[in-house]
């Protein structure tokens, strides 16, 4: 899943494709990269991020999506909110990537719901960019890996309840939403517990904190700067598609580098016909 950004506040690439010509352009570069999907999200979610007004998260992604989508691209709208999802969907795209689950805006289920043929992501979710910092608490027996994997699983009851069938729904834990970057790794590691639920996975860790965190450096000890975590982020990518072959996907900036690492992933896992 390749990510087209068309905001102006992104954490890693915010205003670089915040015009529809610039999106749609970037979103053919990464097609002609291997993207399977692109992901084309009107909304910044990083930490502290404001929300945009509903008419300008619905100019942002409309038009890259009809383009995209009219050119043949299978598209992705990354929205939380129903009335994107359902002008995203008119205007050709097939898969809702909600990383509220439906918390947000419930009614995003029922627009998923109404039209067989979308694909919906259900991401581990607790609150909106401004406050989901005063959320990343997981004190319950089991730690985060299950507390994700509980309240996962009442998405999916939502989602089921609104009549998703089981076929379309995907997961996503939500590496970085109301978790610090302890958290993101144990949920790294436990992610086989959430699989267990029994739903596809999608997992987006490319370029995010946990990472700049994890390999800082200088005298100060500065995170590492977004377009700088790449190859943090294809270890991570590596390490998933060895150890969790059913992995739906994973949503990557860097789609040429994911490529190159599934492709020695997969070749290494081929049996030897010796």
């Amino acid at each position: 899943m390749g990510v087209v950004n068309v905001t102006p506040d992104s954490f890693s690439d915010g205003g670089e494709h915040a015009d529809a010509a610039s999106a749609v352009e970037h979103g053919r570069r990464l097609l002609a990269q291997g993207a399977d999907l692109l992901d084309i999200g009107g909304e910044s979610t990083r930490p502290g991020a404001t929300r945009p007004l509903v008419a300008q998260e619905l100019d942002r992604v409309v038009p890259v999506i009809e383009a995209l989508a009219a050119e043949g691209a299978r598209v992705s709208v990354d929205t939380m909110r129903a009335e994107v999802a359902r002008a995203a969907v008119a205007a050709g795209a097939s898969v809702v990537n909600d990383v509220s689950g439906g918390l947000a805006d419930p009614e995003v289920l029922e627009v998923v719901a109404a039209h067989p043929h979308v694909t919906y992501v259900a991401m581990h979710w607790r609150a909106h960019s401004e406050r989901m910092r005063d959320f990343a608490v997981y004190d319950e027996p089991g730690g985060v890996v299950e507390a994700v994997r509980a309240e996962l699983a009442e998405r999916v009851a939502a989602a089921q309840a609104a009549g998703i069938d089981d076929e379309r729904l995907v997961l996503d834990p939500g590496l970085g939403f109301a978790k610090n970057g302890d958290h993101n790794w144990q949920l790294l590691r436990g992610l086989g517990r959430v699989a267990d639920l029994g739903f596809p996975l999608l997992v987006g860790a490319s370029r995010k904190s946990f990472l700049g965190a994890l390999l800082a450096e200088g005298p100060d000890g500065a995170p590492r700067p977004p377009r700088e975590r790449e190859v943090g982020g294809h270890a991570v990518t590596a390490w998933l598609a060895a150890r969790h072959p059913g992995l739906w996907g994973v949503r990557v900036h860097d789609v040429r580098g994911t490529r190159d690492v599934l492709a020695v992933i997969n070749r290494l896992q081929e049996e030897d016909p010796a």
